[in-house]
């Protein structure tokens, strides 16, 4: 048998003839796609034009209000503020897929080792990921700031090793699930080993539970390299970035106010876009929702 568990989707929901009409019909889907979609065309934008150099300062055209020659105004040193943003959205993209791709790939390994070992060895990753939880992102990149410095690397890093708890515990339990089925007891009756099982039966049945936990740590990914940033634990200068850009604008609130609503007029749109495409995806591959739609 191969048949997919009701309570966990499967990555095959994708390929069903009426799985992209209903994701057409559905608002929270449609408008995260979008505006993910604007996060991921301005970053690729922005690596072959920007309206101006992102990195040239020009204190004579400071503080400029929107116009057509800047269409967002400049900042404080007279750099061009839609370029930064262009060029912003580069760096919340890499440090969303790093970090996610670290928790994704640990955290999923150490997930599915739970789930197929069971016993103290399950016990012992459970442990250890509650132990990680007790240290957030922000708090881990001081602590690896004190050591190693400041800049996105150690951002990265912190914010990576943040992931890892939330996708070994989604992975277990999801695998629990499958390996209670009829199917797995049939496979490991023909003899086949817990790797073998894992490759086959249980991955491919918890990817659609996956992918919709990556859209969501995305979106927090970006909340967090924007935070670092702003406290000076992230990206470093001159690279941009939306969290330094609200930081360098509170000083000049009351002067220049659109310096800070733009870049978080940026973050927010990102991360609700994410979080609208996360929750679009497990409405469209929970079989249960589908079938009550």
């Amino acid at each position: 048998m191969s048949a997919v568990p009701a309570a966990v989707p499967s990555a095959a929901a994708f390929k069903v003839p009426g799985f992209w009409r209903r994701a057409l019909q559905h608002r929270s889907f449609t408008i995260g796609a979008v505006l993910s979609l604007l996060l991921i065309l301005a970053a690729a934008v922005s690596l072959v034009w920007t309206p101006w150099s992102p990195y040239e300062m020009d204190l004579a055209s400071k503080l400029q209000k929107p116009s057509w020659s800047h269409w967002l105004g400049t900042d404080t040193f007279g750099r061009d503020v839609a370029s930064l943003l262009l060029v912003g959205a580069r760096a919340s993209i890499l440090v969303g897929v790093i970090a996610v791709g670290i928790g994704l790939t640990v955290g999923t390994a150490l997930g599915l080792l739970a789930a197929a070992k069971r016993g103290w060895v399950e016990e012992a990753i459970m442990r250890l990921t509650d132990f990680t939880m007790a240290f957030p992102a922000i708090l881990s990149a001081i602590m690896m700031t004190a050591v190693f410095g400041a800049g996105i690397v150690n951002a990265i890093i912190a914010i990576g090793i943040y992931n890892i708890p939330t996708f070994a515990r989604i992975t277990r339990a999801s695998a629990n699930a499958i390996w209670s089925r009829e199917y797995v007891a049939a496979a490991r009756a023909c003899g086949k080993g817990a790797f073998a099982i894992t490759m086959q039966h249980v991955l491919p049945n918890i990817s659609a539970v996956l992918i919709v936990q990556i859209t969501i740590r995305f979106a927090v990914a970006i909340l967090a390299e924007a935070a670092l940033s702003y406290l000076g634990l992230g990206t470093q200068p001159p690279q941009p970035s939306w969290g330094r850009m609200l930081s360098e604008a509170q000083t000049m609130m009351f002067q220049a106010p659109l310096l800070a609503v733009f870049p978080g007029m940026a973050i927010a749109l990102a991360v609700l876009g994410l979080n609208l495409l996360g929750d679009g995806l497990r409405d469209l591959l929970d079989p249960r929702l589908a079938r009550a739609r």
